[in-house]
């Protein structure tokens, strides 16, 4: 059955916000990620001087945070949405003013950091437009002994909502992700992959994999 043209909307909103329903979209995503961005953080574990990227920072509510506790660190936001950027920017003006948060334009499958250069990296509800160069970016620029922390919606929840398509959305269950940071490069050693619940008991998986 073809795929209703206001789903495929939404899906590509979801992959990329832009315009009016970008920005009602940031909105949405900013209420309903609020659980997944604390768990992420709380397995991040990070440390005051760490250099983190957030993957897909969206409207940068992570980003926020991880400056609060990363106060002689370096906090790298990198989105392809202008229109998230913007909102990040307006949540963390002042620590970008300190030169202690930057906010970058880029794709997770070319990423503008240098070899080896980060500690930590979150991903909240981006694995599903990264693919295995994306993965392989990540850790690329992971410090030995830096970690990735991914958070996403199990791929039972995911195939019953119409706007994850194909076209825009590669869906995981636990294995297909631990699999997905093989490809990309980790030791099946350094790799957690483990069910969690998320917002409203939603399934989720909450991975962790370091380099």
């Amino acid at each position: 059955m073809p795929q209703s043209p206001i789903w495929a909307v939404i899906g590509r909103q979801l992959q990329n916000p832009s315009g009016f329903g970008g920005k009602l979209i940031a909105r949405l995503m900013a209420v309903a990620n609020r659980r997944s961005i604390r768990i992420a953080i709380r397995a991040l574990d990070c440390s005051p001087n760490n250099t983190i990227l957030d993957l897909g920072c969206g409207s940068g509510r992570a980003v926020k945070v991880l400056a609060a506790m990363a106060v002689q660190g370096l906090i790298l936001g990198i989105d392809y949405s202008e229109t998230m950027l913007a909102q990040a920017f307006h949540h963390s003006r002042y620590a970008i003013w300190q030169g202690r948060v930057h906010l970058l334009r880029g794709r997770i499958d070319a990423l503008p950091c240098r070899d080896n250069s980060i500690d930590r990296i979150l991903a909240v509800h981006v694995v599903y437009f990264a693919g295995e160069a994306g993965v392989r970016e990540a850790r690329r620029v992971l410090r030995p002994g830096g970690l990735i922390v991914i958070v996403a919606t199990d791929r039972s929840a995911m195939a019953r909502w119409k706007f994850a398509q194909p076209s825009t959305h590669e869906l995981f269950d636990l294995h297909g992700l631990a699999n997905l940071l093989v490809r990309g490069g980790f030791a099946t050693s350094a790799i957690s992959v483990t069910p969690i619940k998320l917002g409203l008991g939603v399934p989720g998986l909450l991975a962790i994999a370091s380099k």
